[in-house]
């Protein structure tokens, strides 16, 4: 596959500030990428100097193996063959869903306009809508149109800064599926920015974790949650609590919780101090188990609660348990441990 993007050991600096640091990926052509992290961890940053509004101090971006950004080079934004959809859509409220959408299309002839808006219409489900105006669409349909319109030149790259995050929680995570079956079709190369995971699972085929302008662990979905590479990444994703343990075999390590099989980092002999990363769904609800815990919190989540559980040495875990299995507060539960593999870390301590 082709490299649509290569981003090579860039710095970005504002004044003496410096924001990002030494920061490399590359994303082939039509693949879906994703920078996710918490506020201030430099993504909004990396996506400006990609789409060219803001100039590297060292390191490169090159767009089709072509050199757009380095520390004496900086070519604009409207040359670089990128759309972009930002956090407030930035329609023009003056004109109709279909002008919106053919806005950037005005160096095609009228017929390639037409077909071109026309066939857009259809694929994002607004064809009897074309007439209509932004403020007549609800905000998933204005997203909709936003998106449109930065695809309508066909771009090398789609840039996408937080889109979805006007809307509700709910909404979120169908639209970031719908949006990534529209792109799928146009096989469009594009960067989603955001600080939510579960749009960033929904939506991307890799993702980039970052935190204080590094990149953490870029990897898929499935590798950030169960093959964390540090505790950063292991707290950010998904949910869980860090136990401590002692190696005291190959691959065995002994917890509060008892004994605990799979991979341990290298060179961790037995007497070993870690701590052990604990998912939800390492704790399953058994009644039949003679281990047992108390219920001290619970979060019902439709299908499931999220118990959080004190075991009898006094430490805490989670767990998700089907929601017709509806426990009071105080009340002993029986569990057992279920490891498909094992996320271990040194010790701290």
């Amino acid at each position: 596959m082709v490299n649509q993007l290569e981003v090579k050991n860039i710095d970005v600096s504002y004044g003496s500030h410096q924001i990002i640091n030494d920061l490399s990926f590359t994303l082939e052509e039509g693949r879906i990428g994703c920078l996710l992290g918490p506020s201030g961890c430099g993504k909004t940053t990396v996506l400006r100097t990609i789409a060219g509004f803001e100039q590297p101090k060292q390191g490169q971006v090159l767009i089709r193996d072509r050199v757009v950004a380095d520390r004496k080079t900086n070519l604009p934004p409207e040359k670089r063959e990128i759309g972009m959809v930002f956090q407030d859509f930035a329609l023009f409220p003056n004109l109709s869903v279909e002008d919106n959408i053919r806005f950037g299309l005005k160096k095609w002839s009228k017929k390639d306009q037409h077909a071109r808006v026309i066939e857009l219409l259809a694929m994002i489900g607004m064809s009897t809508l074309s007439r209509a105006y932004p403020h007549q669409l609800s905000g998933g349909q204005q997203q909709r149109v936003a998106l449109a319109r930065a695809m309508a030149p066909k771009p090398s790259i789609l840039l996408l800064d937080e889109p979805f995050s006007s809307m509700d929680v709910e909404l979120r995570e169908q639209l970031a599926r719908e949006v990534r079956l529209i792109l799928k079709q146009e096989n469009i190369t594009a960067i989603l920015v955001t600080h939510d995971q579960n749009e960033a699972f929904a939506m991307a085929d890799e993702i980039c974790v970052m935190h204080e302008g590094r990149i953490q662990q870029h990897d898929s979905a499935y590798n950030l949650y169960h093959k964390p590479v540090n505790r950063f990444v292991a707290d950010f994703i998904g949910e869980g609590v860090i136990v401590p343990g002692m190696v005291v075999g190959g691959n065995t390590v002994n917890t509060e919780l008892g004994n605990i099989h799979g991979h341990v980092p290298a060179g961790c002999k037995p007497g070993c101090l870690v701590d052990v990363l604990i998912r939800p769904d390492d704790i399953v609800h058994d009644d039949d188990s003679s281990e047992k815990a108390v219920v001290v919190e619970s979060a019902f989540r439709g299908s499931d609660f999220l118990y959080t559980l004190r075991m009898p040495s006094g430490i805490e875990v989670l767990s998700l348990v089907p929601s017709h299995h509806d426990h009071k507060i105080n009340e002993t539960i029986g569990i057992r441990l279920e490891f498909d593999h094992l996320v271990v870390f040194p010790s701290t301590r």
